[in-house]
C-alpha cells in the first residue's frame, strides 16, 4: 500500500558561481517538503545530495525537478536514477517536461528512453567492434592492459574468504574494481 509522501527537491547548479534561486522560484508551487541542492557538475551520479536524496525517499514520495537536465547528463544516468526511483514507489516529476513516472503517458517516455538509449548502446558496441577488427587486421590492437595482482591480495583474499571482511572492503583496501576483484578470485579457486 502506497502512503502519502513527502514531497522532495532535487536542486543543481553546476558551478559554485551560479544561483538556484530560479529552480526555487519553480518549485515552489509543489509546496517541498525536502530540498536536494548542490553546486556540482552533472556530469555523471556521484554527486553528494543526489545519493542522499536516493537513499533518503521512500515509497508514496514524489520528486520534482525543474527540468531533467539538472537531474542528469545522460539518458543512461536518467534511466538509472528513475529505476532507483522506481524501485521504491517514488514518483518523478520534471516541471519543464511535463513527466510523471506515475502516469501512463510518463511510463511509456521511460520506456521510449530506454529503448532510445538500448539502441544507441548497441551501435556504439557495433561501432567499437568493428574497429577493433580493424586494428587487429592492422596489427595496432593490443587489449586491453593487464591489472596485475596487489602486493598484499593474498592477506586481503584470505581475509574475505574466511568472512573477515565483505568484498566491498576487499575492493577498497585492494583498490579495485569489483570485476578485476572477482576475476582474480575466479583464478585463485583454478589455481586449487
Amino acid at each position: 500500500m502506497i502512503t502519502q509522501g513527502k514531497n522532495i527537491a532535487y536542486i543543481r547548479v553546476s558551478t559554485t558561481e551560479q544561483n538556484t534561486e530560479s529552480q526555487w522560484e519553480i518549485l515552489k508551487k509543489y509546496h517541498i517538503d525536502k530540498p536536494f541542492e548542490e553546486k556540482v557538475s552533472g556530469k555523471d551520479t556521484n554527486r553528494p545530495k543526489l545519493m542522499e536524496m536516493l537513499d533518503f525517499v521512500r515509497e508514496g514520495d514524489t520528486v520534482y525537478v525543474k527540468d531533467f537536465s539538472r537531474l542528469a547528463r545522460s539518458t543512461k544516468d536518467l534511466l538509472w536514477i528513475i529505476d532507483e526511483l522506481n524501485k521504491k514507489d517514488v514518483k518523478l516529476v520534471s516541471h519543464k517536461e511535463q513527466f510523471d513516472t506515475s502516469s501512463p503517458s510518463g511510463k511509456l517516455m521511460v520506456t521510449m528512453l530506454g529503448a532510445i538509449y538500448e539502441f544507441e548502446r548497441a551501435n556504439l558496441l557495433e561501432r567499437q567492434k568493428d574497429g577493433i577488427a580493424i586494428a587487429k587486421k592492422e596489427g595496432k590492437y593490443k587489449g586491453r592492459k593487464k591489472i596485475p595482482k596487489p602486493a598484499n591480495w593474498q592477506e586481503i583474499y584470505n581475509e574475505w574468504k574466511t568472512r573477515k571482511i565483505t568484498a566491498k572492503k576487499a575492493c577498497e583496501m585492494l583498490n579495485l574494481k569489483p570485476n578485476t576483484f572477482y576475476n582474480f578470485v575466479k583464478a585463485e579457486r583454478e589455481v586449487v
